[in-house]
């Protein structure tokens, strides 16, 4: 492999590239992205220099803390690098990568080029319906603050020999990390939110996985969720107990046990999916989720327009529709739609002053004056967003036509999707 010194300027210059395609946020000395590219050939020429006279020394990361999906679930511990850090570590994946990603198992699918959590799903699928549906579902804990540093270069050098490539990622991973104005140090580890980091977690992972592949198992992997899959529940606790020590012995990590188990596949989810004799379902915590989610972008008394609410839904719906459409009981998404139309049906109504405004705008629209006599009975709002004559004046039609609500509920309508869009989730 050529030394960095060889293509420097113009490796850092497609670094860049990539880190302004991902944007983020300043790191401790608070220069952004746009800033660092005001001056970027003064920037990148001293990095070169830097680079090519081995002087270079990545500064710490800024502490982020972000909250985790459920309650009580506890904060994400990630890393801000500076962008000038961020650079080198973008151009460092793009030199290994190309030699690496060849290297890594066919069961891997987190953050590799060309591959994506539908595939790791669909992968799943064809395991269990194979017959092998018992999960060894193990959970390591903290995963990205454990790293072995000395491990993770032994396993390095089997792959890259240039001794300055080596020795960026060590100095990369040992940068430490600003914590309420103090420097600590990170003996171990790897900053979860750098540009490298992915794919120094699949250099660790790959043992895992020849492991797995020695022993003939079936397992599918993405970033640090691994499930493998035996016939038997007597057979998974085995391999629970052997694969816990490889884990915690060899590759030095901690598996977590309260949240690792053995379960029959209809009892697990798998990247917010489960499969449910033999077919691919929306998991029922990613659907609890969802309702959250259309809840709290639909919330009563708010002061936000219909057409911010609506632009706030199809935001968030257009991706998280895109990702699940994979299910393959399309009822799931067709109930989450209509609760949504329900909630803005009710809305509708609650923005209606007085019964006789409502009434007269049914009428307007095309209801019989017997069906829209529905709304000076005793109901609420609520119950009155699922009547005949509701439904009929804000259909599906309206929503979509004239609100510009997006959703798949009508096959016309689903022009603005197509199935192959799928997000990396991290």
């Amino acid at each position: 492999m050529a030394g960095i010194s060889a293509k420097c300027h113009r490796n850092t210059q497609q670094g860049f590239k990539a880190v302004k395609k991902n944007k983020g946020a300043p790191g401790i000395d608070d220069e952004s992205i746009e800033h660092f590219e005001s001056r970027l050939d003064e920037e990148l020429s001293n990095l070169s220099r830097e680079l090519e006279s081995w002087t270079y020394k990545p500064r710490p990361v800024r502490r982020v803390e972000i909250p985790k999906p459920g309650k009580n679930a506890g904060v994400r511990l990630l890393g801000v690098p500076c962008t000038r850090d961020r650079v080198v570590q973008a151009t460092l994946k793009l030199l290994l990568e190309p030699l690496l990603d060849p290297t890594f198992s066919d069961h891997s699918y987190g953050f590799r080029p060309g591959r994506n959590q539908r595939q790791a799903v669909e992968s799943i699928q064809r395991i269990v319906q194979g017959g092998k549906e018992y999960v060894v579902d193990t959970d390591l804990s903290k995963f990205f603050d454990r790293v072995n540093h000395d491990r993770l270069i032994s396993r390095l050098r089997k792959t890259i020999s240039d001794k300055r490539i080596q020795r960026l990622v060590g100095i990369t991973l040992r940068s430490g990390v600003l914590i309420g104005g103090q420097v600590e140090s990170t003996p171990e580890g790897t900053v979860q939110g750098s540009p490298l980091s992915p794919l120094l977690s699949n250099v660790v992972f790959d043992e895992l996985d020849k492991e797995l592949e020695n022993r003939g198992l079936e397992f599918c992997r993405f970033a640090d969720d691994c499930q493998i899959f035996v016939r038997t529940f007597k057979s998974a606790k085995r391999v629970m107990s052997s694969i816990s020590r490889f884990i915690e012995g060899k590759l030095k990590l901690v598996v977590n046990r309260e949240k690792s188990r053995v379960a029959h596949i209809h009892e697990v989810k798998f990247l917010g999916m489960s499969i449910i004799d033999g077919q691919i379902v929306i998991s029922g915590k990613s659907m609890k989720r969802a309702m959250g989610k259309i809840k709290e972008l639909t919330p009563r008394g708010t002061h936000h327009s219909l057409e911010k609410t609506i632009g706030e839904i199809n935001r968030w719906y257009v991706g998280w529709s895109g990702y699940h459409l994979m299910t393959q009981y399309p009822a799931q998404l067709r109930k989450l739609e209509a609760h949504i139309r329900r909630r803005l049906r009710s809305r509708l109504i609650s923005q209606q002053k007085r019964r006789r405004h409502l009434f007269a705008k049914l009428c307007k629209r095309g209801v019989s004056k017997k069906s829209a006599l529905i709304v000076y009975s005793n109901k609420g709002r609520w119950a009155l967003s699922n009547t005949f004559a509701i439904n009929k004046v804000f259909s599906t039609s309206y929503f979509i036509d004239h609100l510009g609500l997006k959703i798949r509920s009508e096959e016309k309508h689903s022009h603005w999707f197509s199935p192959d869009q799928y997000v990396q989730v991290t």
